[in-house]
C-alpha cells in the first residue's frame, strides 16, 4: 500500500530529507501503514525506517532520529490514507434516503467509519466493523467513539437498520467496555417504534455500560417531504414529547443519585415541542452531546448572559437582520431584546425561514437552503446586513445545502451576508459590531 504526500510543512524533518509533495510513503519500520492511525502509531518512536518512493521511480531509504512522539510534518492525498467505509445499513430513520434527487453528490455519502467517530465525531452503528477494527479501536485507545444505538432489542435493531447482523453489536460494546474506551450513545426515536417501553428498556439496559458510556442522547427522527416509499414515521406530538421527557427526567435523577451524572439527555428540540424550559445548565454534564442538538439553547443563554455582563452599552444605532430556523427564531428574538437594554438603538429583526425545501417538519437552523433564504427575503428591508449562522453552510466552504454559495444571496439580496459563529460571543459581536 502506498500514500501520496500532498504536503511538506516548511522547515519541518521531511523537508531536511529530501521528501517533496508527490511522493510516495511505501513503509515505517518495514510496516505499510494501513491508515492514518497505523502511520501515527509507528511514528511514536526515536527511531524509525521510512521507505519513500520519489516521483521518478526511486526508492529512498531514511534512516530519522527524532524525539518520541515527533512527526515528519507530511499531509497525505487522502487524509485518512484509506478508502472511506459507507453504511450497509438502509434505517427506517436515514435523513440521506430522504434527499431529493440532483443534490451534489458527496451529501448521498452514508458513513459508518470508526476512524471517521474518533477524528469527526460522527455517529457509528457497528454493523460494519470487524473484530479486527474492534482490536484497532484498543490497541490505539481511540477514545471517544461514538454510537447509534436506537434501541438495546436486537430484533428491533435489525428492523429498524434493515440489517440482519444489527443485533449481534452488543459483544463488541461490551468488549470496548471492558478494554477501557469511553464512548457516548445516541437514540434517534421514532414515533411507535422505538419509543415508550422500548426506550424505557434501552436506557435501562444501555446503564451496563457505565461509566466507559459517559451519555446517551435521545433526539427525534427529522422527517423531509421526500419520503415516498420509505417506511411509514410520523411526527412526534406534544403530549408524546412531554412523555419522553418525562422518562428522561426520571431517569437523571436515579442515575445522578447513584452516578453523579445525568448520562440520558433530550434533544433540545423535545423542551420546544413539549413546550417546557430547558433544563439548567448543570444538568448538561458539560456538554457531551452539544453537536447532537442537547444543550445548544442553554450553552447560547450562558454564553450571551456572560458576554453582555462585561458590556456597558451606549446609544450607537445599528439595523440588521437575523434568519434563522423556526426553532432558534424565538430563542434568539429573546437574546436580542437582552442586547437592547443595553444598546437600545440596536434595531434587529429575526426571520424565522420555513423550510419549504425540505417540507414544514424540518426546523432547525443548519438545514435552511439558500432558495428559501432567497425567496422569504426578496424584498424585506434587512438593514445594513443579514447575519446567518455557520452550520447552515457546507464545512470550510461558503456553500449552502442546495450548492446555493453565499455571493449568490448576497447578490440576489442586494445585501452584506455575515456568517456567525457559534458562541455568545460571536452572536453579541454580531449584533452590534462592525
Amino acid at each position: 500500500m502506498e500514500h501520496i504526500i500532498s504536503s511538506v510543512a516548511p522547515g519541518s524533518i521531511a523537508q531536511e530529507m529530501g521528501i517533496e509533495p508527490g511522493d510516495r510513503l511505501l513503509e515505517v519500520n518495514g510496516k505499510s501503514p494501513e491508515d492514518v492511525f497505523d502511520y501515527r502509531y509507528l511514528m511514536n518512536e526515536e527511531e524509525i525506517l521510512v521507505l519513500i518512493r520519489k516521483a521518478n521511480g526511486e526508492e529512498w531509504e531514511l534512516e530519522i532520529e527524532k524525539e518520541y512522539e515527533d512527526d515528519l510534518g507530511i499531509e497525505f492525498e487522502n487524509g485518512l490514507m484509506d478508502d472511506y467505509r459507507s453504511c450497509r445499513n438502509k434505517c427506517i430513520f436515514c435523513f440521506i434516503d430522504q434527499l431529493p434527487k440532483g443534490m451534489r453528490s458527496t451529501l448521498y455519502f452514508k458513513d459508518d467509519d470508526s476512524r471517521l467517530s474518533f477524528l469527526q465525531g460522527n455517529y457509528l452503528t457497528l454493523t460494519n466493523m470487524s473484530e479486527h477494527d474492534i482490536d484497532r479501536i484498543i490497541q490505539y485507545k481511540l477514545s471517544p467513539i461514538n454510537i447509534s444505538f436506537q434501541t438495546m432489542n436486537p430484533e428491533l435493531r435489525c428492523k429498524m437498520l434493515h440489517n440482519r447482523f444489527a443485533g449481534e453489536i452488543f459483544d463488541k460494546v461490551k468488549r470496548l467496555k471492558d478494554a477501557g474506551i469511553i464512548m457516548n450513545g445516541q437514540i434517534v426515536l421514532c414515533r411507535g417504534v422505538n419509543d415508550g417501553a422500548e426506550l424505557e428498556r434501552s436506557i435501562r439496559e444501555l446503564t451496563a455500560y457505565m461509566p466507559q458510556l459517559e451519555s446517551v442522547s435521545v433526539v427525534p427522527v427529522g422527517l423531509t417531504r421526500y419520503r415516498d416509499g420509505l417506511y411509514p414515521l410520523e411526527p412526534f406530538t406534544k403530549e408524546d414529547a412531554c412523555e419522553v421527557l418525562d422518562l428522561i427526567h426520571g431517569w437523571q435523577e436515579k442515575l445522578y443519585k447513584e452516578w453523579g451524572n445525568h448520562f440520558i439527555h433530550a434533544g433540545d428540540e423535545w423542551y420546544i415541542l413539549a413546550e417546557r424550559p430547558i433544563p439548567e445548565e448543570k444538568t448538561y454534564d458539560g456538554y457531551l452531546q452539544l453537536e447532537n442538538g442537547v444543550g445548544m439553547v442553554r450553552l447560547l443563554d450562558e454564553e450571551v448572559a456572560q458576554t453582555l455582563a462585561g458590556m456597558t452599552g451606549d446609544d450607537r444605532k445599528i439595523h440588521r437582520t437575523i434568519a434563522t430556523g423556526e426553532l432558534a427564531a424565538p430563542f434568539l428574538r429573546k437574546h436580542v431584546e437582552s442586547v437592547r437594554k443595553k444598546y437600545p438603538n440596536v434595531d434587529i429583526q429575526v426571520f424565522a425561514i420555513k423550510n419549504e425545501f425540505f417540507g414544514g417538519k424540518i426546523t432547525v437552523a443548519g438545514l435552511i437552503t439558500g432558495t428559501d433564504l432567497i425567496s422569504q427575503l426578496k424584498g424585506k428591508d434587512l438593514g445594513d446586513r443579514l447575519l446567518l449562522t455557520n452550520h447552515m453552510l457546507k464545512s470550510g466552504e461558503p456553500v449552502f445545502l442546495d450548492d446555493v454559495t453565499v455571493d449568490d444571496v448576497q447578490n440576489a439580496l442586494q445585501i452584506k451576508v455575515s456568517i456567525v459563529e457559534s458562541s455568545g460571543a460571536d452572536f453579541v459581536s454580531s449584533l452590534i459590531e462592525d
